[in-house]
């Protein structure tokens, strides 16, 4: 068996050496693992993924950075996952599989991230395709930019038999393409998690720093990222599309409750109570509907008051909502003295509205108010 690739080929051909064993890749010249730690491992966990797990692969073997390894972290499966990881790792040493018991995603993934011998780790799904250049776009933004801890990149949205995305993952599809910058990530922190999991890469330490992945009852991906925030992390994308995700009806993100919007929302409430809200004397939610009443009574059953909304219909201006008055936009100055105010409104098209509003009283976002859905 030859190597199948020109990456594969230069890989076995540049990690010969006297005391490995033969090339796993094409069964030539010897092939010493132990030589060196790779520039990036690839943090790849697996559930009965046979049918997508090789094309995954494939598009790793296709790299233009070829100095990596990719962890398989066989988390269970029923299928024949670990039968093709095991032949992955035969054929290619870069890759190698661990099986795990079948503890969750969040276990799985600090199962392999101990594995991982790079600082940088990049993510990936064994139903998802990596572009040649990821891995090296991606480590090159971390390599040139010492305070990020984490770059993403533009993703592309594709189904299985070719069908279009949903409309909703087509939209989270359109925003997460559309935060890119480290100042556009910070000011949308709160609006829904601003990177595709799988399409990110991470600096090891600070993963680790950070406490690694763990299970809360909310999305363990998220809640590693309000964590890395939380200890000065910076984020940043590489602006090209460099990532393709799959979506399924049986994707994790759509059947387990961990993923619910409720969950997502806890969560960023429970974060919120750490940053922005954190020794505030009370909060001013921006939209008195149903949205802005679920974030008054999360808020009131940590200590937070929610001392007036703000809303534009006139059927709610002048009443209350939750023990709370609702007033106009216009009547939002001077602000109570110690109030935040978070904007709740999820209608599309209405952020950059009250974004435009909030600048023109002369408020500053995320100092006097930031953006949750």
């Amino acid at each position: 068996m030859r190597c199948s690739s020109p990456g594969q080929r230069r890989f076995a051909a540049r990690t010969l050496g006297a005391r490995g064993a033969l090339c796993p890749a094409c069964g030539t010249g010897r092939y010493n693992r132990t030589m060196k730690r790779p520039s990036v491992s690839i943090l790849l966990p697996a559930r009965n993924a046979a049918h997508t797990l090789p094309e995954a692969a494939d598009s790793l073997r296709e790299q233009t950075l070829e100095d990596w390894e990719c962890v398989i972290v066989d988390d269970g499966s029923a299928d024949a996952t670990a039968e093709i990881g095991a032949r992955l790792a035969r054929e290619d040493a870069r890759f190698s599989l661990m099986r795990n018991p079948g503890r969750g995603l969040p276990q799985a993934l600090n199962a392999g991230l101990a594995r991982c011998r790079a600082p940088l780790v990049a993510r990936m799904d064994a139903d998802d395709r990596c572009l040649p250049r990821r891995l090296e776009l991606q480590a090159e933004l971390l390599d040139s930019t010492p305070r990020l801890a984490l770059a993403s990149c533009l993703v592309r949205c594709f189904t299985t038999d070719g069908a279009p995305v949903p409309e909703g993952m087509a939209l989270y599809e359109q925003w997460i393409n559309s935060v890119v910058s480290p100042a556009d990530i910070e000011r949308d922190f709160f609006v829904e998690s601003p990177f595709a999991h799988p399409s990110v890469m991470f600096r090891k330490r600070a993963a680790l720093d950070a406490g690694g992945y763990m299970d809360r009852g909310w999305p363990e991906d998220y809640d590693l990222w309000m964590r890395l925030r939380l200890n000065g992390a910076q984020f940043a994308k590489v602006p090209e599309i460099l990532f393709e995700w799959r979506d399924t009806p049986a994707r994790v993100s759509r059947t387990h409750r961990d993923y619910s919007p409720v969950a997502f929302k806890k969560l960023k409430a429970f974060y919120l109570l750490q940053t922005y809200l954190k020794g505030r004397g009370g909060v001013t939610i921006w939209g008195a509907g149903r949205g802005g009443r679920w974030w008054a009574a999360e808020l009131a059953a940590s200590g937070v008051r929610t001392r007036r909304f703000v809303d534009i219909d006139p059927r709610k201006i002048g009443r209350a909502r939750a023990g709370a008055p609702v007033i106009a936009p216009g009547d939002l100055l001077p602000a109570q003295e110690g109030d935040f105010i978070l904007c709740a409104v999820e209608s599309r098209g209405a952020r950059p509205l009250i974004r435009d509003a909030l600048l023109r009283m002369g408020f500053e976002e995320l100092r006097d108010f930031v953006f949750v859905a």
